[in-house]
């Protein structure tokens, strides 16, 4: 194993955090980006600074804001100043909203897509020049198994904007194949435990909306999905073997890589879902001629 040097988004906690201390553990040197280290992120940054002092790992905390162009390539400035290459970005950084679709106004799905879909697209826009030149790469997409599996209602701005991001991942790794980029899309299933997401979710702006279903056949549905999502989720489940994956994927040679790797103790059909559609996708490029771009372009 050779170390790399990995950009991993949104690592103030959660799937960026566990990530990021497990790529670091494994050797590797490790840009552990968020927003605003300076203040609402600061305690997280001290702790990563600290871990990486006390046990001797190559893990630096970054300031980046997926949702600012100027900000995403000042930090891949920074890495690529400092370190002379990036080799691997783990595009895990997101947020979660809750509640009933009709009740978000459409800025805030426009905020969800900002977050999970056009921030991938800066990050890309600054990092694939340097790994194009090199013509070597490696992109993990941190998706979910709601957008090929099971779908709890209350979250459409969320599951809708992963959806988006898996689709672009999927033509972003036929686009760069030929540069010798590889592409792997980790899909989660769902978590109660160990991550901020439901914590930290936004909620409908437009609250009379939100009465109306309240007061509707609605009511207190909220809280029954909720339940109903806790219910099949084991409670022994655990977020840190989706870190395990990341590192296990980084530290496969280039070339036998997977395209999908899937971790889902709920087990809601994802790993079938996507089996299909993934299947489906690359008979159409053998259909077209273009085989080629299912697999890594090899080093000259």
């Amino acid at each position: 194993m050779s170390e790399k040097i990995i950009l991993v988004t949104g690592s103030s906690s959660g799937f960026g955090r566990l990530t990021a201390e497990a790529l670091a553990r494994a050797g590797h040197t490790v840009y552990a980006s968020m927003r605003d280290i300076a203040n609402r992120n600061a305690h997280s940054a001290t702790e990563l600074a600290t871990l990486a002092t006390n046990e001797g790992i190559g893990l630096r905390p970054l300031e980046l804001d997926v949702q600012s162009e100027e900000s995403v390539n000042a930090a891949v400035g920074k890495l690529v100043a400092e370190s002379g290459r990036i080799d691997v970005v783990v595009h895990n950084a997101g947020h979660m909203m809750f509640g009933p679709a009709e009740a978000f106004t459409p800025e805030q799905f426009a905020q969800q897509y900002d977050v999970n879909v056009l921030g991938t697209q800066r990050v890309n826009r600054a990092v694939l020049p340097h790994m194009r030149a090199r013509r070597e790469g490696l992109l993990v997409w941190v998706s979910s198994s709601s957008s090929a599996g099971g779908t709890p209602p209350y979250l459409a701005p969320y599951f809708a904007a992963k959806a988006a991001m898996d689709s672009l991942a999927v033509l972003y790794a036929r686009e760069l194949s030929r540069w010798g980029i590889e592409t792997t899309i980790v899909v989660p299933g769902a978590f109660t435990k160990g991550t901020n997401h439901f914590a930290h979710s936004g909620r409908p702006a437009d609250e009379a909306r939100v009465a109306e279903y309240e007061d509707g056949p609605y009511e207190n549905f909220g809280e029954q999905v909720q339940q109903a999502f806790a219910a099949i989720v084991p409670d022994d489940a655990n977020p840190a073997p989706v870190a395990d994956r990341i590192a296990e994927v980084v530290d496969t040679p280039f070339g036998e890589r997977p395209f999908r790797v899937y971790y889902d103790p709920s087990q809601d059909g994802a790993d079938v879902g996507f089996a299909v559609l993934d299947r489906l996708r690359a008979e159409m490029l053998h259909r077209v001629g273009l085989p080629d771009l299912l697999k890594p372009a090899g080093r000259a």
